[in-house]
């Protein structure tokens, strides 16, 4: 066990071994190699598989590789032979500039292992540029009374080689006043400088010319020159003078840039040089900068720009005249700027009243201040205003003015003025300018709303809905803002019964009308009411309108058949003698509509007969009659059914059910039988014998009674008659029927009842109804009491 731990320590030790030396090799540098400049393509450099210590086929199964900085191939590696050559010709001034050294850094990449190595190539100068002065002649201006020694420095001359192959020294051309000193700079170049060792004679030798030439330090050395001009200046003892020593000059705000303004001369004593004098502004202010300019050989002052007299009325600048030397004289100029009509006049609103209340007079409604720049009667001004505006333009305190109402102002004849007030001067031209102005005139609540119209008809159907929407009314105010914001509302009605407050609701924002309820035209035809309409102005103002309302009538209501009573008692039977012709009225159907119109328009018809063909109705009254003559084959009894119907839409209807007795005479009395079923009577005889029996008896009992009543009759009214029959004259209380305003006739029908001595039982007379036009003169109790009496007979009508 001992021993396997000792192998695995010996393998662990080889492989940190390994490591170690994979990561040294990894920060292992090559070289520095290097190169001279300018070497040519393919050059070798040096043999990177020996430096590596690797052999050549291991450089090309690893991939060795050149990498540059900024991917930049200055380099290649030939894989072959592992020779690190030149890709490219080298410049090492284009490489490097003035550093020095010039070193390119580039790594060697090998991979299968990763491996990187560092390497340098430094780039040797060579001496290929020559010196290079920027100027082709420099001009030197020295005084001919310089002192001997002097130095006067000189341009540099340009060398892009370094280090030895610089500028090294300069030589100057043979002279007999000056020789050149090499002097150094503190970055290390050398510059030129002329040190005069012989005085300067203007008048023996105005101007030298010399040949400044600068060397390197290369093998061979290269060379550049350049020419000096040395230019000796005559000594300046006489300074300008000027032929005036003020010159004052008037000129027209409105002259034009470049106008000349004044021409100014100086002269000079001194020659060359110092006799040439040049002009100038001296130390002129920024205005006047900005306005005049001095040619600098003439002598001529210029406008730069137009002047003006309401911002540099006048100005003062003093001239100076310089000579080469540096000698001056001076001279003043003042001008001053002549005022002429440039500027229209000036206007602003100090105040602004807007809006003005209506019906306020005499109200200041602004107030302007006008000012002119000018001066003069170019400064003066005069206004107007337009002749066909309530206002007025009056002057107050220097250059203001105040605009007032002329009189009182209606909003509602005009709510805006547009005014345009025009302001002129007194010059030549005359300038004007114009203000122009809104002027609002704000409402006064002095109107009262006014409705559309004076009186609304509005028409609704019965049995509307509730909330229905029933119409509107409409007001205007001629008021503006809050004082046209109108509110509509029910006034109190006139009738103190009507309850309008639960019929009728109005919106009070845009005056829409509503039904509270459903209107029965039955119970409310029309009625009338009174909006109003005020406004939210102070104090409020208010006017009212009449609305109508018309309940339009809706089929609601059935038709009511007031004869014969459908009350479900014993049906009503009425009895036709079976000698009757065709015609014979048998009764009369009378019927009312709660409805109007064409909606109470009643028509009658038979809508179930017995026999049919044998009765018929006539369909506007409602007359029951024969339509043929009797015969002993038809029944005894008859049921007929009429049906009543109005003229709405839909229409609606109401039958009434009569029961018709045929009868042979009158002798024996015709009592309505109940109709039994057929199975019933004869399910039980026994009954129907009993019933019999006692209709016998009844009927023994109440014709006995009849006859006492009729004899009591014919001697109150003491007549007789042949076989002892008494009829009674006159109108009979015996209306049946009698309705007024249903558009049908008023008939009365009258029975007479006749009583025959000679037989043991009474025979009863139809006889044909009386139509009267007049109407009844019978109280109520009187019919009432008619009505008790026919009953007594058993029949009802």
């Amino acid at each position: 066990m001992e021993i396997g731990w000792m192998r695995i320590r010996r393998q662990r030790q080889v492989l940190i071994f390994f490591v170690l030396l994979r990561l040294f090799r990894a920060g292992a540098r090559l070289g520095p190699y290097s190169v001279v400049e300018e070497t040519e393509r393919g050059s070798f450099v040096a043999n990177l598989g020996k430096d590596l210590g690797v052999g050549l086929t291991e450089l090309s199964t690893r991939g060795a590789r050149i990498i540059s900085q900024g991917n930049k191939e200055h380099l290649q590696l030939k894989v072959q032979t592992g020779d690190l050559l030149i890709n490219e010709k080298l410049d090492r001034e284009e490489l490097c500039g003035p550093t020095e050294p010039c070193v390119l850094h580039f790594q060697v990449l090998m991979e299968k292992p990763l491996e990187i190595f560092q390497a340098e190539l430094k780039v040797r100068d060579i001496n290929d540029h020559s010196p290079v002065f920027t100027e082709r002649e420099m001009i030197l201006k020295i005084l001919e009374n310089s002192p001997l020694g002097n130095a006067f420095p000189l341009k540099n001359a340009l060398d892009l080689d370094v280090g030895s192959n610089n500028v090294q020294k300069y030589e100057i051309s043979p002279n007999s006043h000056f020789r050149v000193l090499t002097s150094n700079l503190s970055d290390g170049r050398k510059y030129p400088e002329l040190l005069l060792d012989k005085e300067l004679d203007r008048e023996e030798e105005p101007e030298l010319r010399l040949t400044l030439t600068a060397l390197d330090g290369g093998s061979p050395s290269r060379s550049g020159t350049t020419q000096v001009r040395v230019e000796v200046v005559d000594i300046n003892d006489n300074a300008p003078e000027f032929e005036q020593t003020l010159y004052k000059v008037q000129i027209p705000e409105d002259s034009p840039i470049g106008a000349l303004v004044v021409t100014v001369s100086a002269r000079d004593l001194d020659s060359g040089v110092n006799g040439k004098i040049s002009y100038t502004l001296f130390q002129p202010s920024e205005d006047t900068s900005k306005v005049l300019e001095v040619n600098p050989t003439t002598g001529e002052i210029r406008l730069t720009t137009q002047v003006d007299y309401e911002t540099i009325p006048s100005c003062e600048v003093d001239i100076e005249a310089m000579d080469g030397g540096g000698l001056s004289g001076k001279c003043t100029l003042l001008l001053q700027v002549v005022d002429v009509n440039d500027n229209a006049p000036e206007v602003a609103v100090s105040a602004l009243t807007s809006p003005i209340p209506e019906n306020s007079p005499e109200i200041v409604v602004a107030v302007f201040s006008v000012s002119d720049p000018d001066s003069g009667d170019n400064g003066k001004t005069v206004s107007s205003i337009q002749d066909d505006l309530p206002f007025l333009l009056k002057p107050s305190v220097k250059n203001f003015y105040t605009l007032v109402t002329k009189t009182a102002l209606d909003r509602e004849a005009r709510a805006e003025y547009n005014i345009t007030i025009t302001f002129t001067d007194l010059g030549i031209p005359r300038l004007k300018t114009q203000c122009n102005i809104t002027v609002l005139v704000s409402d006064v609540n002095d109107n009262a709303p006014t409705f559309s119209q004076t009186s609304y008809t509005l028409f609704v159907r019965e049995n509307n809905s509730p909330a229905l929407h029933m119409g509107s009314v409409s007001a205007t105010d001629r008021d503006s803002g809050t004082n046209a914001q109108l509110t509509y509302s029910l006034l109190p009605p006139q009738d103190p019964h009507l309850p309008l407050a639960s019929l009728i609701s109005i919106n009070a924002d845009n005056g829409h009308l509503f039904a509270l309820r459903s209107l029965d035209y039955e119970a409310l035809r029309e009625f009338e009411f009174r909006v109003g309409a005020t406004d939210a102005g102070s104090p409020a103002l208010s006017s009212e309108a009449l609305v109508r309302v018309v309940v339009v009538d809706d089929n609601d209501n059935s038709p009511f058949v007031l004869y014969p009573l459908q009350n479900g008692s014993a049906p009503c039977t009425e009895l036709v003698p079976r000698t009757a012709e065709a015609g014979y009225l048998v009764t009369k159907v009378v019927a009312v509509d709660g409805d109007s119109g064409q909606n109470a328009w009643l028509s009658y018809q038979l809508l179930k007969v017995t026999e049919p063909g044998l009765f018929s109705v006539w369909a506007h009254n409602g007359e029951v009659r024969t339509a043929r003559l009797l015969s002993e084959r038809d029944a005894v009894k008859h049921r007929l059914v009429v049906l009543v119907k109005d003229n709405g839409e839909p229409p609606m209807s109401a039958t009434v059910t009569l029961h018709v007795l045929l009868v042979d005479g009158f002798s024996q009395p015709y009592l309505p039988l109940p109709e039994l079923a057929p199975d019933e009577a004869q399910a039980d005889l026994l009954t129907v014998y009993l019933v019999i029996a006692l209709a016998s008896v009844s009927s023994l009992f109440l014709f006995s009674v009849l006859l006492f009543v009729a004899v009591r009759l014919c001697r109150r009214n003491r007549a007789t008659f042949v076989g002892g029959c008494s009829v009674p004259e006159g109108h009979f209380p015996g209306h049946l029927v009698d309705v007024s305003g249903t558009r049908t006739l008023s008939h009365s029908y009258q029975y007479e009842v006749c009583l025959t001595g000679g037989s043991v039982t009474s025979e009863f007379k139809f006889l044909k109804p009386i139509i009267s036009d007049f109407p009844p003169q019978g109280t109520t109790s009187e019919i009432e009491e008619s009505h008790t009496f026919r009953n007594s007979f058993g029949f009802n009508y």
